[in-house]
């Protein structure tokens, strides 16, 4: 054990004010909307950054339960700095009664899963003989008593792994689609969570999908099932998918949902790298995240411009971190994600299944728990997630006036400087400097005269105050925007890049078209709004005070140190 002598009281003191600074009350439930953004009863943006739990498939039971206790899996969602669940069910679940009146132990029996029985009888003893229904309760009851929303996802109608074009789950008319059946179900479920405080919403279906899809009936039928959820739980906010697998909700641009409520809606969309193919693989990765993130806007993310909150209720990658496409991809998402400031969840929790597509077993390489689901699977993409965990902006986040954010995907990083004397380099965002992006392009440090400037390549950024020069002006360039370039006065033209021992750097602008084999993660910036406060407010306190204007002539700080 670590013992406190250790800590200075100095250091003791500088924690406790931190904590101090950052300590939010807790939400107010239940939630609602204002504007794009989604808000608690006192009116403060609560940013939803969830994690998908299955419990949708041929068990009907959530996943893991043979593995961990559920308070267990409750507790490490929350270390896990996630604030809510997306907790998938089939509509089944509610409307057929050969399947609703079975206990736990009856599901399983009948799928020969013997050992989950086991499993869960040491883990979870108090559920194996309920009912499926009363286990997804429990699941819920646990996940309010460790503080963590809940979304009801309706996934699919026939429990099993979805989804695909002809499985007769993915448009109102399919054979396990009946539309009215699925306003029954969607009906019970809002009345049976009726006043459990920690469901907050309800995703009304999951990827809608297939030959029979139509903007009509989408209306038509969603129109209805928001109209019956609102009716029977008015606390919950109802959340609505597109089309196309829930890529498509471009045709809100021109027709908006007809409701009689307000204050409750919002839409979901999803987003992974295989919804494009190999293209990252295939093509230019500037080029590829420039098309597929206009593509986004176009046909979800205009939402956001239009007064609605947009939640990506599914993205993921392969954790195992060698799938080329989804690591390309994900640079890319989290730059679109800490722009917008989305609401999302990560698709998955779950470190295996029970039994998924007639496998025993599973292994989910997605899934951010191992398959024993005792480990976090890669905690390192949990570092690069954890910005966005957070909001940027948003109703009663107005701690500092408005500026910019540098933050590199790549790490989940923002750039900061510890102090005069040291290089600026990445860290985390609760530390970031607060920079104003001018009309003529120059990064400064709020409340100084200091502005980013390039050197010759290869060698650190620095901070100056001759702010005029070429520079000291920096573009979003490539079909990304995700370079920050700016030339030199020879006129070469650099990017922002990053170190091996993260500090910035610059460097010859990399892979900015047509190759496929490069890879310009390293080079990746957003620039990000946030009135979010840091950590180290006081960095630069009193800079502008005792560098007056007679001496800016005089004074740079400057890093020439080679790479």
């Amino acid at each position: 054990m670590r013992r406190f002598t250790s800590l200075s009281i100095l250091h003791l003191l500088l924690l406790f004010a931190i904590i101090i600074q950052h300590a939010k009350p807790a939400m107010s439930l239940p939630l609602s909307t204002n504007s794009r953004w989604i808000v608690d009863e006192k009116g403060q943006r609560v940013k939803l950054a969830c994690v998908n739990w299955v419990s949708h498939l041929e068990p009907v039971v959530a996943e893991g339960l043979s593995k961990q206790p559920m308070d267990v899996t409750a507790q490490r969602i929350v270390s896990m700095g996630f604030n809510c669940v997306r907790l998938t069910w089939p509509l089944f679940l509610v409307t057929n009664d050969s399947l609703a009146s079975l206990t736990v132990r009856q599901s399983f029996q009948r799928l020969g899963l013997l050992e989950s029985i086991a499993g869960i009888q040491i883990n979870n003893p108090t559920i194996i003989d309920v009912s499926l229904i009363k286990a997804y309760q429990a699941v819920v009851s646990s996940l309010g008593k460790n503080n963590v929303m809940v979304i009801l996802d309706n996934h699919i109608s026939k429990p099993g792994w979805c989804c695909s074009n002809f499985d007769g789950n993915g448009f109102f008319g399919d054979l396990y689609f009946n539309p009215d059946v699925w306003i029954t179900g969607l009906t019970r479920m809002a009345t049976l969570f009726n006043g459990v405080t920690n469901v907050v919403g309800m995703s009304l279906r999951n990827e809608l999908r297939g030959p029979k899809q139509n903007v009509n009936d989408w209306y038509r039928y969603m129109q209805k099932g928001a109209e019956a959820v609102h009716s029977a739980n008015p606390d919950v906010l109802v959340i609505l998918s597109g089309l196309s697998y829930d890529k498509d909700l471009s045709f809100i641009q021109n027709r908006s949902v007809s409701l009689t409520f307000t204050g409750k809606l919002a839409f979901e969309a999803h987003w992974y790298g295989f919804s494009d193919g190999q293209a990252w693989v295939t093509g230019n990765p500037n080029q590829v995240c420039g098309r597929v993130a206009r593509e986004m806007m176009r046909t979800s993310g205009f939402l956001v411009d239009q007064g609605y909150p947009l939640f990506v209720s599914e993205f993921g990658v392969d954790l195992r971190g060698t799938n080329v496409n989804d690591n390309r991809y994900l640079n890319c998402f989290l730059g679109v994600a800490a722009e917008l400031d989305l609401d999302w969840a990560l698709w998955t929790m779950v470190g295996s299944y029970y039994l998924r597509e007639g496998v025993i077993g599973l292994n989910e390489y997605y899934g951010i728990l191992n398959w024993n689901w005792c480990e976090i699977r890669n905690s390192s993409f949990l570092e690069r997630i954890s910005a966005v965990q957070s909001p940027f902006r948003g109703p009663g986040f107005s701690e500092t006036k408005l500026h910019k954010v540098i933050f590199h995907p790549a790490t989940g990083l923002c750039v900061l400087r510890k102090s005069l004397i040291d290089p600026l380099r990445l860290g985390p965002c609760t530390d970031s400097e607060s920079w104003s992006y001018s009309s003529q392009k120059t990064l400064v440090v709020k409340g100084t005269y200091f502005c980013l400037q390039a050197d010759e390549p290869g060698t650190l950024a620095k901070l100056g105050i001759i702010c005029t020069d070429s520079n000291s002006k920096w573009e979003m360039i490539a079909d990304s925007k995700l370079h920050l370039s700016s030339k030199l006065r020879n006129g070469t033209s650099i990017c922002l890049d990053v170190d091996s021992n993260n500090n910035i750097v610059t460097n010859s602008c990399k892979c900015l078209n047509d190759d496929n084999n490069c890879d310009p993660g390293s080079q990746w910036f957003k620039l990000v709004d946030s009135t979010r406060s840091r950590s180290g407010e006081n960095a630069f306190l009193g800079l502008k005070a005792f560098i007056s204007e007679p001496n800016r002539q005089g004074l740079q700080v400057k890093h020439s140190k080679k790479v």
